[in-house]
């Protein structure tokens, strides 16, 4: 079996760690330093946000820090510590990755996290040595509201459009890759990133748990179209 030209494109936090909450935990931090409880429309945009634009969000709207550069500080101190010390992968997700690399596979993860916490959690949990590259929306200056950070972590990977899938727990994201013309699997991590069912409506293909899939069969399924 030739893996070879095919690439798979993974989220980070939610896909391969299982580390929405601590985004959770880091929200109400920042909530609580700003005297106020965030609305559920709220929760759902900053959800979408790069880590900048989450410190604007805090500083700008309800005051927080002397700017919003002190509170990306915040969040940095808060998120390391996680990342390398706490952070967890996913059941099934290693293992998955691991057999895409015996296989011949290439695989690379897309994040909206900044590249320290990447580097962090991916190591701490594993995934480094399977992967060709790791990219943060940091690195192309865009959020996954647009494809570049995508098509960064492809060309590193070096595969064509056709033969290249992104793997995601976020239903605005799986609607990013699609329209980009990325083939998608969706795997839900909880109903902040979109409920089960948006997310089986957006993407190709749905799963609750990487432990549904095996490396080899969905390599088949990619071979056959």
């Amino acid at each position: 079996m030739d893996a070879s030209r095919l690439g798979v494109i993974f989220d980070c936090d939610g896909t391969l760690l299982d580390s929405m909450g601590v985004w959770r935990e880091a929200e109400a931090d920042l909530a609580r330093r700003a005297g106020i409880t965030l609305s559920r429309a709220e929760t759902d945009e900053i959800t979408t946000l790069t880590i900048p634009e989450c410190g604007a969000f805090f500083h700008e709207r309800f005051g927080l820090g002397e700017s919003a550069a002190d509170v990306v500080r915040m969040i940095d101190e808060f998120m390391l510590e996680f990342y390398r010390t706490r952070a967890e992968a996913r059941p099934g997700a290693l293992a998955f990755v691991q057999g895409l690399a015996a296989l011949g596979a290439h695989a690379s993860v897309a994040s909206s996290s900044p590249q320290p916490y990447l580097q962090a959690g991916l190591e701490r949990c594993g995934f480094a040595p399977y992967l060709d590259a790791i990219v943060s929306v940091d690195d192309v200056g865009a959020s996954k509201r647009e494809p570049a950070v995508y098509d960064r972590a492809r060309e590193l990977m070096g595969t064509a459009l056709d033969d290249t899938w992104g793997v995601e727990d976020s239903v605005y994201a799986v609607r990013t890759l699609r329209e980009a013309g990325y083939r998608t699997l969706g795997i839900y991590d909880c109903d902040l990133s979109g409920t089960f069912e948006q997310l089986a409506e957006a993407a190709d293909h749905a799963i609750r748990t990487f432990e549904q899939l095996d490396a080899e069969a969905f390599i088949l399924r990619w071979m056959q179209g």
